[in-house]
């Protein structure tokens, strides 16, 4: 037991680490080939938070565990919204400027609903999986269109006042360096999941939606936290959005592709409705329909402690 736990948090920490590195070194080479602060905000920022969720699922489903590759993008998506906009909006409400990210919202919530209805008879099927990645790529396209018809908007102002500085040498070496360690820190980290999961009997997934998804959240609890501290409320949310955005479609797509999921009942009605839930909720509050959009303080009380108490009932089911 003692080895599995190691390499789970070994596996952690490099997974932090190397994708604050990797996209560190991909914006700083977005800008050397200039592109606009708003698709760098957008592709790199926004999804590039991300890549641990990705590779951590696709060498889950390669492995043969995909339901720790499921658990690991919806556990994620739960967890960027309660926790890490919870967190953010308890250190500062946080206020949405960006038209950007307003088209955005309605545009998770659609995948979200989309992704609900996948899982509902039990399985995300090949099928299934090529629909998510074909709008994916149709979102990719749409970002990058915005980010050249749009180049001056909030969000990707913000972006580029985040992103660092360096010659091109030093920030491809980052951005090659940082893939590199993201694959090993993934190995390490779905190794240590999936034999803990075996010693104490339980489903993998759970090992997914709960450890390893906060675990791969970690970059988009650094970026939100460090972003609202300087008061760059879009970059906070336009991050969780597109972190969320890519693992509803790229990562279970991905991970659909490699190889068919199965669903457990209740990670429907447990962990999909929830993830709905909270999806509708930063919707409605942040997309402003009568004021501006504002996620306060109080809503990120509320957030937080959905978090807590969805955690705590993970932890009460497999004690019990």
């Amino acid at each position: 037991m003692i080895l599995p736990i190691i390499a789970l948090i070994g596996g952690l920490g490099v997974l932090a680490w190397s994708a604050d590195v990797m996209v560190d070194g991909a914006s700083a080479t977005a800008r050397h080939l200039g592109l606009p602060s708003l698709l760098i905000g957008m592709l790199i920022v926004g999804f590039g938070t991300s890549a641990p969720e990705l590779v951590v699922s696709v060498i889950a489903s390669i492995q043969g565990n995909p339901g720790l590759a499921l658990g690991n993008a919806y556990g994620s998506n739960i967890a960027n919204i309660a926790l890490i906009l919870g967190v953010a909006a308890l250190i500062s409400p946080i206020l949405v400027h960006s038209k950007v990210l307003k088209r955005e919202l309605p545009v998770l919530t659609g995948v979200t609903i989309l992704a609900l209805f996948q899982i509902a008879d039990g399985l995300v099927s090949r099928i299934d999986a090529l629909i998510l990645l074909f709008l994916f790529m149709g979102l990719i396209g749409w970002s990058i269109r915005e980010g050249y018809l749009q180049r001056h908007d909030t969000f990707g102002d913000e972006s580029a006042i985040d992103s660092p500085r360096m010659d091109l040498r030093l920030a491809l070496l980052r951005l090659f360096g940082g893939i590199l360690l993201l694959i090993l820190g993934s190995r390490s980290l779905v190794w240590g999941a999936v034999e803990i999961a075996e010693i104490l009997k339980i489903s993998d997934t759970i090992i997914g939606l709960t450890v390893v998804a906060i675990g791969t959240s970690l970059p988009e609890l650094a970026s939100a936290v460090a972003a609202v501290r300087k008061h760059e409320h879009d970059l906070a949310l336009g991050n969780v959005i597109g972190s969320n955005l890519f693992n509803t479609l790229a990562v279970v797509g991905l991970a659909g592709v490699i190889k068919p999921i199965q669903i457990e009942p209740e990670v429907l009605y447990r962990d999909g409705f929830l993830m709905g839930a909270l999806t509708l909720s930063i919707f409605a509050t942040g997309f402003g329909f009568r004021s501006q959009g504002k996620i306060t303080r109080w809503e990120g009380a509320i957030l937080a402690g959905i978090y807590i108490a969805y955690l705590g009932y993970h932890v009460w089911m497999q004690v019990g």
